[in-house]
């Protein structure tokens, strides 16, 4: 990968075809959060953020959108059932959409998101440290190793909201897994902690799925896989899943 193709600003890494543009922010010294929110992937556009409402120097104001998730911890089962098939579906999108852009979540906690008291719509809100790259780019520039499917090392570690990733190779590989992995383990599976608490969003179900063990088995395999490229493909049936449940309780 070309040095010139990568443009550093401040905490977020862009890797774009719009290289000069970019450059153009980094030169004024934007916040990187504006960046992301206003310029790049704006909520109008569909893209799962909080809308940008403006900035003065380094501080960013948004609207607002909600309580946090963390408030719907001990929510009802129904409910958390949507909000976790919501946070993969940001995940794939993030992950996999049209513009070939890969935005990697590096900061992920139930603080980070809320959701909306009408819609009940999952949204970020706190873009400040997010990898951004242009996969394009990467088959193009085909650095080292480029087309090996990137898997996300589990972080068995005994703080709160821990990921384990290396900003290198994210930005070098154009399949990755890192969405899947940050959502399953900090928010979905028993390893997520947060504020004293264990067990993740999806905690205590209802006997009859707990006896099945199909959510128990997936989540493990999404947040810590125990076979190669597991967490692909169980995240992908975790979507499928979650969309199943969240359909039959409503």
């Amino acid at each position: 990968m070309d040095q010139e193709d990568v443009v550093y600003i401040h905490n977020v890494i862009l890797l774009s075809h719009k290289k000069n543009e970019l450059m153009a922010f980094a030169v004024t010294k934007m916040d990187p959060e504006m960046i992301i929110l206003s310029e790049s992937f704006p909520s109008d556009e569909g893209w799962p953020f909080a809308k940008y409402l403006g900035a003065c120097g380094r501080m960013v104001a948004v609207n607002y959108v909600g309580e946090e998730l963390w408030s719907y911890f001990n929510a009802p089962w129904e409910k958390r059932v949507d909000l976790a098939w919501q946070l993969m579906e940001i995940a794939e999108q993030l992950t996999n959409n049209d513009f070939e852009f890969a935005l990697y979540l590096l900061d992920v906690s139930f603080d980070n998101f809320a959701v909306g008291p009408r819609d009940g719509k999952v949204i970020i809100v706190d873009a400040e440290n997010v990898l951004v790259a242009d996969k394009r780019l990467i088959r193009q520039n085909k650095p080292e190793n480029w087309d090996v499917w990137y898997e996300s090392k589990f972080d068995d570690c005994d703080k709160e909201a821990c990921l384990s990733f290396s900003k290198e190779i994210l930005c070098a590989r154009a399949t990755v897994d890192h969405n899947y992995y940050a959502v399953c383990q900090n928010l979905l599976s028993r390893h997520a902690t947060w504020r004293g608490t264990s067990g993740g969003l999806l905690h205590d179900p209802p006997s009859e799925i707990a006896k099945d063990g199909r959510l128990e088995a997936l989540l493990d395999e999404c947040a810590n896989p125990k076979k190669r490229y597991g967490r692909f493909q169980a995240a992908k049936e975790l979507r499928e899943y979650l969309a199943q449940l969240s359909n039959n309780v409503r």
